[in-house]
């Protein structure tokens, strides 16, 4: 049942959030194609991960209603919010005066994400139950793999901001400078 309570109260606000983010944010169709195939790579190898730690016996879901022993709504947060708004984000303040929050966002999501995930098993807060030491370090290791997989992709896919604005001051410098000589 908590996977269907998720599924109706928290996925349609997740959405929602994601859809404030894009318009604010706004950007280009490149840049958002690639902070979502950014986040699914994210999700993809968070899955993978969970999905191998079921078999392998290092922790497990204590949910109900899992799908091969994984909560496969629970991998919309990192597909949208941990992948697809922080690279959103980074892209947008790479730049400028806000290079500080970038490079927060860079290296504080995964810190924040591994102290989240082994807070929450040690106190058992979490839907995660460990049954191995290896269980802590390889949180860490897979919210590292796993965020700067999807950012290598986003970079790689994603044109950079300054280009973008560069080519916009071009073409108005080059409307001015016609409009005058006319």
């Amino acid at each position: 049942m908590e996977i269907r309570a998720f599924l109706a109260l928290v996925v349609p606000f997740i959405i929602i959030i994601y859809l404030a983010a894009l318009i604010l944010i706004r950007p280009t169709r490149a840049v958002l194609v690639a902070s979502l195939l950014g986040g699914l790579l994210m999700g993809l190898i968070n899955m993978l991960v969970d999905f191998t730690a079921y078999y392998a016996g290092w922790w497990y879901y204590t949910l109900n209603g899992l799908t091969l022993h994984v909560p496969l709504p629970f991998y919309i947060t990192p597909v949208l919010v941990y992948g697809s708004i922080v690279y959103l984000l980074i892209w947008r303040f790479r730049s400028g005066r806000g290079h500080w929050f970038a490079l927060l966002l860079l290296f504080g999501v995964p810190v924040f994400g591994f102290l989240r995930d082994i807070l929450g098993a040690l106190d058992q807060s979490s839907y995660t139950t460990w049954k191995s030491p290896l269980a802590g370090p390889l949180t860490v290791v897979m919210w590292l793999l796993m965020f700067y997989a999807g950012y290598l992709v986003f970079q790689r896919l994603a044109p950079p901001r300054e280009g973008v604005e560069v080519h916009t001051n071009d073409n108005t410098v080059n409307q001015l400078n016609d409009s005058v000589i006319e």
